[in-house]
């Protein structure tokens, strides 16, 4: 016979951990990777929610952060009437007292959970990965994010990269070089002979045609990527002037072809593209306002600071709410005051910590490539997000956060922060990242794989790299493969069929 358990009421203490995601720390997080123009935005919703936010305009009144309705100190937010909060001096390597006692955001420290990032947009993201093509505000990529994709896999050496970066910038909107490389060699003080090297390398980015600098140079890559550039090919691009006229005769003589040839040639040339870039619905080159700026400081060194221009500056007006809670007559009422006063007080708090740590990371970015600033872009020092993570004592997600969609004024131009980091190639699978080298590694273990009945094509090799969570276009592994010296699949099958 089993025994009855006697169910007792009983009374037991449990003590358990567990992180929660507050609203105020999942705005903290959401604000701090905003852009200035993104922040504008968000702040100017929050100032028609919020009747207890007032944009400063100079003579406004505001609370503390406290909220005691007594007084009624003015807070700036996010740039800050005192100047330790708003600037790093960066003098002979070191950066002030002022900005190292700055507050440190670290509620990214403890952040472990994936919670869901839909709610917040772009700007809320959780995690670290970069947002793909569904997370961004516009259905269609810009041919500057097209080419910047592509940038990032060919050039493993981040001064290549910037090199390209400048050279993207260039392009107008048919997607020809409308400078100089020259200029290019002059603003990042390099070589001309490493920036025609980049140019050419360009020149083999989708879509073909890109890069050119005259409608006979865009012609010729096309036709090269169609293995159709033959010495004949080659005197009519330089005669265009010639087709433009219809002078079919010289044409002739000068290529040394008949009229029939002639007529094939122009037939090849009109399935060409004369303006790569219209296949893009948007500009090359959007306008970029810089959220940080630096400048030469007067003592030496440089001076790291928001652009004050492109920043909101809330108030919280306590004097607003002591009026209005006095006649509130409802629980429901003064609930609604107390959350509006809660959630203005931490709209003003979270922009002054974005503030602070945005200007520790870019200050200590800056600091790290002082020899890029100083000497030019062969001075280009390799990072990655632990370094600076390590030196500001934040946590490396809070970093990324800070590095995305920022941009930084600086005497060799305007770029986003991220730039100055070593890239990867993206995982298909939205985990870790695959550094460029990794890739073709990998590449060169699957071609030396391969038996003589089994040779891989691009696609191929594609389809298996997309398979182990590496998302990589068919291009880039036919420019990884010629750039390790790997010949065709058809040659590699003729090769190794003979040495079998």
């Amino acid at each position: 016979m089993v025994g009855a358990m006697a169910l007792t009421p009983r009374l037991e203490l449990r003590q358990t951990q567990t992180l929660v995601m507050t609203p105020q720390l999942q705005q903290a997080i959401k604000l701090l990777q905003l852009s200035n123009l993104e922040l504008t935005q968000y702040v100017e919703q929050e100032l028609q929610r919020n009747p207890l936010l007032e944009r400063e305009d100079g003579d406004g009144e505001a609370a503390d952060l406290d909220g005691g309705a007594s007084a009624l100190a003015e807070l700036e937010a996010p740039s800050g009437t005192a100047e330790e909060f708003r600037r790093i001096e960066l003098a002979d390597e070191q950066v002030t007292p002022q900005a190292e006692s700055a507050i440190d955001v670290d509620y990214d420290n403890v952040w472990t959970s994936d919670g869901p990032a839909s709610e917040w947009g772009r700007g809320g993201s959780f995690d670290d990965r970069e947002p793909d093509l569904e997370e961004s505000y516009s259905g269609a990529v810009s041919l500057r994010d097209h080419l910047i994709q592509q940038l990032n896999v060919e050039f493993p050496a981040p001064a290549d990269r910037l090199i390209g970066l400048h050279l993207i910038d260039m392009l107008d909107e048919a997607g020809y070089l409308a400078g100089e490389i020259a200029q290019v060699a002059a603003t990042l003080e390099c070589e001309e002979a490493r920036v025609a090297e980049v140019l050419r390398r360009l020149q083999q980015f989708d879509p073909t045609g890109i890069f050119a600098r005259s409608l006979s140079e865009c012609l010729a890559i096309q036709l090269r990527e169609r293995d159709r550039l033959d010495p004949a090919m080659e005197a009519l691009l330089a005669h265009l002037d010639l087709l433009g006229r219809r002078d079919v005769a010289a044409l002739q003589k000068i290529c040394g072809v008949d009229a029939d040839d002639i007529v094939d040639m122009l037939n090849e040339i009109r399935q060409l593209n004369p303006k790569p870039a219209h296949a893009f619905d948007h500009e090359v080159a959007q306008p970029v306002t810089p959220d940080i700026l630096m400048r030469p400081g007067p003592g030496g060194g440089w001076t790291v600071e928001l652009n004050a221009d492109t920043l909101p500056r809330v108030l919280v007006n306590n004097r607003y709410y002591s009026t209005v809670a006095r006649g509130a007559r409802t629980r429901e009422e003064r609930i609604y005051l107390a959350d509006c006063l809660q959630s203005a007080n931490w709209l003003v708090r979270s922009l002054h910590q974005r503030a602070t740590t945005i200007l520790k990371v870019a200050g200590e970015i800056v600091l790290q490539q002082q020899a890029f600033f100083l000497h030019g872009v062969e001075h280009l020092r390799p990072l990655v997000l632990r370094d600076i993570a390590g030196a500001v004592e934040m946590h490396e997600s809070t970093v990324s956060r800070v590095t995305s969609n920022k941009f930084i004024a600086t005497p060799r131009g305007i770029y986003e922060l991220k730039y100055f980091f070593t890239t990867a190639i993206a995982s298909t699978s939205g985990g870790e990242a695959h550094s460029a080298e990794s890739v073709r590694h990998r590449l060169k273990a699957l071609i030396d794989a391969e038996t003589p009945d089994q040779v891989l094509s691009d696609d191929s090799l594609v389809a298996t790299l997309r398979a182990e969570g590496i998302g990589i276009a068919r291009r880039t592994v036919a420019k990884y493969r010629e750039g390790m010296g790997i010949p065709s699949s058809v040659q590699r099958k003729r090769l190794k069929s003979s040495a079998f």
